[in-house]
């Protein structure tokens, strides 16, 4: 086993936090070519969103379950052969356009993403602590949200150039570089290996998964990024069969969907020591204004400008109560940082993927009315959450001052 080298370590930890947004960019890249690959895979809109939703299930479950692995037999080696297997999978896809190959093909990148993500996550435990680790834990969704800012930017590009196979091209072209880069510079950060013992493991998830206000946390990820997911499904249906614009047109759509998660996420970075419940009610009140605005405003006017407008902003609030959220939640649990990380985003993967595809399909959403329905429903579910979150969140931190 090879031991990461004190003097790879800063392009090492570079390395990390760019592949920390590879599971983005792999759902989003080629988001405006899925009216393009209904057509010439001849499947309904449905159909090929399904492969997205697949592959952010298979993402969710994986990740709860691997981080015990991580924790118990190293980081570096499985993430070596999980970038092997996405990008093979990835030339897979394009070679062989069958709308149940790239299905099963989704479902094994979901499983090899969720490695590579969690083991990069626990890699800044391993390394890193007190106001260094929380600075970087506060950037990971800030950098996650780079791939819905130039992912679809560049699908769409792709689309238009080449057709929707080149943004598979270009998926195991990147992980391929990522793969030759870490072999180079990267090694095994765990420091202590936890044995692999089933009642220990088991014990452990039990006891994260009782833990309520960790519990409750990870659901109210799983809506916040639901409502971005929602967005992600319909609006290349809107825009281009309802609106009549291009797959570029999606594309930078998404850039400004993902360019508010992002600003989200800053804002929220730099309010950091504000009180919690304080920042996330105003913020999810804002949400509520706002998308009652959207229903109000689509039964006078409704266009690509005030589809992506509302959702700008709806983005903007959510990146915000995600940034704060995910850092309370993965950092809870410091002494099991790999089934913590992997627990908290495999869960919230699952979470977001049941909740944005069934209301999808509940509303069948095709319009700014219908988007805006589907988003208010998530965010009433959201607001009961985290009025019940806070409770147990405010009795834990009563009882950490009791000990202390």
């Amino acid at each position: 086993m090879r031991n990461l080298q004190e003097n790879h370590k800063g392009f090492s930890t570079l390395l990390a936090l760019a592949l920390i947004p590879l599971s983005g960019f792999a759902t989003d890249i080629y988001l405006p070519s899925l009216p393009a690959m209904a057509k010439d895979l001849n499947v309904t809109a449905g159909a090929i969103q399904l492969s997205l939703v697949f592959f952010m299930f298979s993402l969710g479950v994986s990740q709860i379950f691997i981080g015990s692995i991580l924790d118990s037999f190293g980081r570096f080696k499985i993430s070596i052969a999980s970038l092997a297997v996405f990008s093979v999978t990835s030339f897979v896809i394009a070679f062989v356009p069958n709308i149940y190959v790239i299905y099963a093909m989704r479902i094994i990148q979901g499983i090899a993403i969720a490695f590579i993500v969690v083991s990069k996550r626990a890699y800044f435990v391993d390394l890193y602590s007190g106001d260094k680790l929380k600075s970087y834990i506060s950037l990971f969704s800030i950098i996650w949200a780079c791939a819905p800012i130039m992912a679809p930017f560049l699908g769409g590009y792709l689309q238009s150039l080449f057709g929707w196979r080149s943004n598979f091209y270009f998926l195991g072209g990147l992980s391929l570089l990522f793969l030759v880069l870490e072999l180079l510079y990267s090694g095994e950060s765990l420091k202590y290996f936890h044995p692999f013992k089933l009642k220990s493991i088991e014990q452990t998830y039990s006891g994260m998964l009782k833990t309520a206000d960790f519990t409750l946390g990870i659901v109210i990820l799983g809506i916040c990024f639901g409502l971005v997911v929602i967005y992600n499904l319909v609006s290349p249906f809107i825009i281009e069969r309802v609106f009549g614009y291009s797959a570029i047109t999606t594309g930078y759509s998404s850039l400004l969907s993902g360019l508010s998660v992002m600003t989200g996420g800053i804002i929220a970075k730099s309010l950091i020591h504000k009180p919690l419940a304080k920042k996330v009610s105003i913020a999810v009140s804002v949400q509520l204004t706002l998308v009652l605005l959207m229903i109000f405003t689509a039964q006078f006017e409704s266009n690509i400008y005030t589809v992506i407008g509302f959702t700008m902003g709806l983005n903007v609030c959510g990146g915000f109560i995600f940034n704060i959220i995910y850092g309370y939640c993965l950092s809870r649990f410091s002494k099991n940082a790999g089934i913590a990380s992997g627990l908290t985003g495999g869960a919230t993967y699952m979470v977001s993927s049941v909740f944005s595809y069934g209301f999808v399909n509940l509303y069948a959403v095709k319009s700014q009315l219908l988007l805006g329905t589907a988003n208010i429903s998530l965010l009433f579910i959201m607001g009961l959450i985290f009025i019940v979150f806070n409770r147990y969140r405010s009795r834990n931190v009563i009882a950490a001052t009791v000990r202390a």
